[in-house]
């Protein structure tokens, strides 16, 4: 890679997965190497860098469960984490 990035993959990949509307702009697959990517200077230029990660992780992790057909309801919990103080 030229850049530092995120990167984000499921593996086995599921059917549909590099199709996902992975989130934030400036997010996306990359065939060659089979994984969402990131740049790390989009997050870094972000009005707020730790939301855009979080919402690529989380979009990506989206992707990977319902085209994989995970049973996030054993997976997930519906608590919010608390700030740190």
């Amino acid at each position: 890679m030229p850049q530092p990035v995120f990167y984000a993959y499921a593996y086995p990949e599921p059917e549909g997965f590099a199709t996902a509307p992975v989130r934030p702009s400036g997010a996306g697959y990359q065939a060659g190497l089979r994984e969402y990517l990131f740049p790390y200077e989009a997050v870094r230029q972000s009005a707020s860098p730790d939301e855009a990660l979080l919402e690529f992780l989380q979009s990506s992790y989206e992707a990977a469960a319902d085209f994989g057909a995970w049973r996030r309801s054993e997976l997930e919990r519906n608590e919010q984490p608390s700030a740190a103080v």
